[in-house]
C-alpha cells in the first residue's frame, strides 16, 4: 500500500475528504518523526513501538573498488511490532 492508498482508505473508513485524511496522516507522521528526533519512543498500543537506536561505527568495503572504508556511527529508527499486529499478520 502506498501513502496515497492509505489516505484513500482513511478517508473512506472515516467518512472525511481525502484532503482531511492526508492532513491527519501528515500530522501523525510529523509527530512521530519529531519525537524520534528528540530521542523519545512512540508507542501505539496494539500496533507497535517506534524508537531510536545507536548503530556503532564499523568497517565496510566499497563495492566498486573493493577498498576498505570506515562507516561512521549513526542513529537509526527502529520499529517493534505489537502483539495485536503480530497476531493479525499470522
Amino acid at each position: 500500500m502506498t501513502k496515497a492508498g492509505l489516505v484513500a482508505a482513511m478517508a473512506k473508513a472515516s467518512g472525511i475528504t481525502k484532503k482531511a485524511a492526508e492532513t491527519a496522516l501528515e500530522s501523525t507522521l510529523k509527530s512521530i518523526r519529531d519525537s524520534l528526533k528528540r530521542g523519545k519512543k512512540v508507542t501505539l498500543v496494539g500496533f507497535g513501538t517506534f524508537s531510536v537506536a545507536r548503530r556503532a561505527a564499523r568497517n565496510g568495503r566499497n563495492p566498486q573498488t573493493g577498498r576498505a572504508i570506515r562507516i561512521p556511527a549513526a542513529r537509526v529508527p527502529r520499529f517493534r511490532a505489537g502483539k495485536d499486529l503480530k497476531n493479525a499478520v499470522k
